[in-house]
């Protein structure tokens, strides 16, 4: 368990009892160096990275009860699929959802794939249209792309303001009758942004419009709760929360689910086979053909306990007062732009330096022992919206410190100062 159990458990919302130095001191990585420097990881929208606890979880599995999940009635058979199905409990949890609601998969990709062929490729017409916003990562913009070309549906654009917020007049304005499926980010990737999900997902049910959010930025960040948000699916992986990359999951309402026909076909999505024809699982284990990442399934269940001794509502307090500190400090660089402004905002910061190339500044920060992100972070649609060709992007975790963002923007100035 994380050492932060030790801690007198806070009231919600607070970060009394939680000793921060010590639950950074569960993350092994965070210790090493790179050329020569202190590693400072700013990368946190990428992946994240791994508690002990995790890691001891999945090396536990292999040492102990390596098995096949749902296959085998031999002791080592029924551990593996006991911890196995224990995680998905454990994210339902997280959650608020019901366990056979959420189908284990790769992560967000897969999991938004799966809808796109599964649910939108069946209903989908020409004439259709799905609606899409701006800020979405490409994980859920070319599955759509893809269903529209064989259904002959069409694409529409839900634009965002110059701050990075969402323009809701206009998204809501463009839910017209032949509007099917509403694709939408909780949090936005490169932007930090929070989009009131609830609040849409509502107005899209009004009109019968159907919503497929994409939490991979908001689940490792904050308290979620699908039954408030109100969504038809949700889409995360784990590899962003502290769990094994390979990891995520797909939460659909059960009627989906049950209507939904199977995207992949082989073991285990099977009650019969003859070859008159096959009669599938009850959803969700219909839609998990093949063994899964059962080691990884085991850690990222090692993860939401992690999460959950910590607490979301402190996780996302530490970060937002991360997120004030780099702020502040960013503030006082001369020639930094930074994209995205939202009143609501993750501790995500995406921004240029006048006069250097965005690779450039990336390459010389990790140098420096800084590692953060460089490009087009999966986000064409939304560079373009700013005219610009890439970015770099600094993005904060609960075990980040206050003195890792001074060295971050001591380096920054450094380096700015190289360029010239």
């Amino acid at each position: 368990m994380p050492h932060a159990a030790d801690a007198v458990p806070p009231a919600p919302g607070a970060q009394a009892g939680i000793d921060w130095g010590r639950v950074r001191a569960d993350f092994p990585l965070l210790y090493r160096s790179v050329h020569d420097r202190p590693l400072v990881y700013f990368d946190n929208a990428n992946t994240s990275q791994k508690p002990s606890a995790v890691i001891e979880a999945m090396d536990g599995y292999y040492r102990r009860f390596n098995a096949n999940v749902s296959r085998a009635v031999h002791q080592l058979g029924s551990e593996a699929t006991e911890a196995y199905e224990a995680s998905r409990k454990k994210l339902a949890t997280l959650l608020n959802v019901r366990a056979d609601e959420l189908v284990l998969c790769s992560g967000t990709t897969f999991a938004i794939n799966l809808v796109a062929y599964s649910w939108a490729l069946p209903r989908l017409k020409p004439g259709d249209v799905i609606l899409v916003s701006r800020m979405e990562h490409h994980a859920n913009i070319v599955p759509w792309q893809l269903v529209a070309e064989r259904t002959g549906a069409t694409i529409r654009v839900a634009e965002i303001n110059d701050d990075g917020t969402l323009d809701l007049d206009a998204l809501y304005a463009a839910m017209t009758p032949e509007v099917k499926l509403l694709a939408v980010a909780h949090v936005s990737n490169l932007l930090g942004t929070v989009n009131p999900v609830r609040a849409i997902c509502r107005e899209a049910r009004k009109r019968g419009v159907v919503t497929v959010v994409d939490g991979s930025q908001a689940v490792p960040h904050r308290r979620i709760d699908l039954a408030a948000i109100g969504c038809d699916f949700y889409a995360f992986t784990g590899h962003k929360m502290c769990g094994p990359t390979g990891t995520g999951a797909l939460w659909a309402r059960r009627e989906h689910l049950q209507a939904m026909p199977p995207f992949i076909g082989g073991g285990e999505m099977i009650r019969e086979v003859s070859f008159d024809g096959t009669v599938f699982n009850d959803p969700p284990h219909k839609f998990e053909a093949g063994t899964p990442n059962i080691a990884g399934f085991v850690g990222l269940g090692a993860a939401v306990d992690y999460l959950q001794v910590l607490g979301l509502e402190r996780i996302e307090a530490r970060e937002a007062e991360l997120l004030a500190h780099l702020n502040e400090e960013l503030a006082r660089v001369d020639g930094l732009r930074i994209f995205g402004n939202a009143p609501d905002k993750a501790a995500v910061v995406s921004f240029l330096v006048e006069g250097a190339h965005a690779h450039d500044l990336a390459t010389l920060l990790d140098l420096e022992g800084v590692a953060i992100r460089s490009g087009q972070h999966c986000a064409h649609p939304l560079l373009q919206f700013y005219g610009v060709a890439a970015t770099c992007r600094a993005s904060l975790a609960f075990y980040n410190t206050h003195e890792e963002i001074d060295a971050f923007v001591a380096a920054l100035r450094k380096v700015r100062g190289l360029l010239g």
